[in-house]
């Protein structure tokens, strides 16, 4: 999942994220030392990292447990910097519409986790987590009675074929891409190119609706992931009556608790309660406050000055992927009562300076940016320990298969970059290479890093030329094959506790087109077989060839450099109840919020 911040997760979540679908549990207001002791941090977090559980009927049925002292009524305000990216489930795989689309939308599955930090998947739309059979390979989901949407239709399994098939449209471009090519290949546009808007549609030997109330899936091998991956928020259902394609992306139509208002893209975003959305069928969600009241444009450091500040309607406010900016993290560390609002914890997210393969072909000159690279510097730039923590390689703390001690650049012993190996590495490079275009966001964080990065990679010879990109689009634009840049920083973590879910998203060779995220356009022989290879594995055996995937790319291929482990430090009003680090999303549980006083 992509981060938002690099896209401060980034996607989605990143997600990605960047919305982070990634096990980093923490329970309420609890981890108030992360950041004092790195060690310790990435202990914890590599406990986080356990699988989930699939839960039966009894399981999924609503209503959710209710939350120790929450009231009803009121609005809550959120603060972020960038607008959004997508409104458009099938586009969502960034953790800011990550976060949004967990108040709008439903799907079959979903992640629910308790004050313990225990991670489940229950049914959502569905009656349970599903039900797998031919060894794995064909999975059955019935979906609940009686669940509408916004607009008051009855969901039936007609809008989850609709929802599947419309992801094979070339409009949708920028949400996850695993269901897809489970069901149809790499090349699975072509199965379906009109997204089935036209007469044709996926056989019943790939998905079939036998009936109103089921849907089954079936596929060329085992898929034991899957209801994990229907969680995601990229596979929300969008009602088959009301999709507008393209448009659909301004104006979609609710399933969760919450409906959307009003909208002015970058501006504003209000949410009011969907009151076709019953609680007696959803075991996840509430519906406790009135309303959220989007605003963006808000920078972090205004965000935490107003947040100390604590009042009128700052009492009220949250951070959404944001956190507290890093030259107040002490004004916020050194007041208890302030202190006491913040949420903390270890995210999934693996920060990289990722090189654009198509334009950066000398292995040496990657090598020689790996090298000089300031870790230390940018994560100064995040909030130093409370932001961060130094990246020697691919996979978080957070991730099956973590190796805390794999450091090939020497980014443990040299955080702040090793000049001397870069400039041997330079010696014989030509001028011409040694000309970089670097692409930052125009956010306070972007331009934070797009010091860094300059200052880093001057020092050794380099001509750095930085481009300023739209915060909000920002993976929009590197996500372009033919983009003018030579590297960007990017985010990503795990869409559930996988290396699968790291390996194969960005470094698949099957992955480079436009809009997915292989954004280094790495397509290597070795890392395509070895990713090939540990799909169809035990995990057990699977981890090993992960592992080798990840020594490979690093020390063969080097795609991209890796900086920075991401922490997420985030601060709340004093009348905002239930305020906790979510697991799912590794940010503020959205889900679990109340105000104190309406």
């Amino acid at each position: 999942m992509k981060s938002f911040s690099s896209r401060r997760a980034q996607a989605i979540v990143v997600a990605i994220a960047a919305g982070s679908l990634a096990l980093t549990g923490c329970s309420e207001n609890k981890g108030t030392n992360t950041g004092e002791n790195s060690k310790k941090d990435q202990k914890e977090a590599q406990v986080q990292s356990k699988a989930v559980t699939y839960a039966d009927a009894a399981g999924s049925t609503g209503p959710a447990e209710e939350i120790a002292g929450a009231q009803s009524g009121g609005t809550i305000t959120v603060y972020q910097e960038a607008g959004l990216s997508h409104l458009d489930p099938g586009q969502t795989y960034v953790s800011d519409a990550g976060q949004v689309a967990n108040l709008l939308f439903r799907r079959l599955t979903q992640f629910k986790e308790d004050d313990k930090g225990n991670v489940s998947v229950v049914g959502d739309l569905a009656t349970d987590s599903g039900k797998s059979s031919d060894g794995g390979k064909t999975w059955t989901f019935t979906l609940k009675d009686g669940v509408k949407d916004a607009k008051g239709n009855v969901i039936t399994s007609a809008d989850v074929r609709h929802t599947v098939e419309r992801l094979y449209a070339k409009f949708i471009f920028d949400g996850p891409t695993y269901l897809q090519t489970w069901l149809s290949g790499a090349d699975y546009r072509k199965a379906l190119p009109d997204g089935g808007f036209g007469k044709k549609h996926l056989p019943k030997s790939v998905l079939d609706t036998p009936d109103d109330k089921t849907v089954v899936f079936h596929f060329d091998q085992p898929r034991p992931d899957l209801p994990q991956t229907l969680a995601m928020a990229g596979y929300a259902i969008v009602p088959t009556k009301d999709d507008t394609k393209e448009k659909y992306d301004k104006d979609p139509v609710a399933t969760g608790p919450y409906k959307v208002q009003s909208y002015k893209n970058g501006k504003s975003l209000v949410l009011v309660k969907n009151t076709n959305w019953d609680a007696k069928t959803d075991s996840v969600r509430h519906q406790y406050v009135d309303g959220f009241n989007f605003q963006f444009g808000v920078t972090e450091s205004t965000q935490t000055k107003r947040l100390i500040a604590d009042q009128g309607d700052d009492k009220n406010a949250i951070q959404l992927t944001g956190g507290v900016e890093a030259t107040q993290i002490q004004d916020v560390i050194k007041n208890p009562s302030v202190n006491k609002r913040t949420v903390k914890g270890y995210q999934p997210y693996v920060m990289q300076l990722t090189f654009n393969m198509d334009r950066v072909k000398n292995l040496k000159v990657r090598q020689a940016i790996a090298y000089a690279v300031n870790s230390k510097s940018l994560i100064a730039g995040e909030g130093g320990v409370y932001g961060g923590d130094v990246a020697p390689n691919f996979f978080a703390p957070t991730l099956p298969g973590y190796e805390a001690k794999y450091d090939p650049y020497g980014r443990l012993k040299t955080p702040q970059g090793n000049i001397a190996k870069a400039k041997e590495l330079l010696k014989d490079v030509p001028a011409s290479e040694k000309k970089v275009v670097f692409a930052y966001g125009n956010s306070e964080n972007g331009q934070k890093r797009k010091v860094a990065i300059e200052d880093a990679l001057t020092k050794v010879g380099f001509n750095v030329v930085s481009k300023e990109v739209d915060a909000a689009s920002y993976y929009e634009q590197i996500g372009k094959l033919d983009n003018p840049y030579d590297m960007y920083i990017t985010g990503w973590g795990q869409d559930w506790p996988s290396a699968s879910t790291v390996v194969t998203p960005i470094y698949d060779g099957d992955q480079v087109a436009d809009g997915a995220p292989n954004y280094s356009h790495v397509k290597d022989p070795k890392v395509d077989a070895l990713i090939k290879k540990a799909l169809t594995q035990q995990p057990t055996e699977a981890a090993k060839t992960w592992k080798e995937a990840q020594h490979y790319l690093l020390e063969k291929v080097l795609p991209a450099a890796p900086l920075w482990y991401t922490k997420q430090f985030q601060l709340s009003g004093s009348n905002v109840g239930g305020a906790r680090y979510g697991s799912v999303s590794s940010l503020i549980d959205i889900n679990h919020l109340f105000l104190k006083k309406s």
